[in-house]
C-alpha cells in the first residue's frame, strides 16, 4: 500500500468512525450503491472524497 493510499484509507476510517448514526446510514446507502455498480466504497471515496463527505452531511440534515 502506498503512502497516499494509506492516507486516503485513514481519511475514510475517520469519516466512518466520527459519523453520526444518520451519516452512517447514508454511508451504508452509498456503499450498497457502489457495490451494485461493481465498485468499492473506497474507490469512489478516493475519486470524489469531498463530494461524498458533503453529500453525507447534506443528506443527514434533510432527514
Amino acid at each position: 500500500m502506498t503512502p497516499k493510499e494509506r492516507k486516503d484509507l485513514k481519511k475514510l476510517d475517520d469519516l466512518v468512525l466520527n459519523a453520526s448514526s444518520d451519516e452512517l446510514k447514508k454511508i451504508q446507502e452509498i456503499d450498497h450503491q457502489t457495490q451494485l455498480e461493481g465498485l468499492s466504497f473506497f474507490e469512489v471515496y478516493v475519486d470524489s472524497s469531498s463530494l461524498i463527505h458533503k453529500n453525507i452531511k447534506k443528506s443527514s440534515r434533510r432527514s
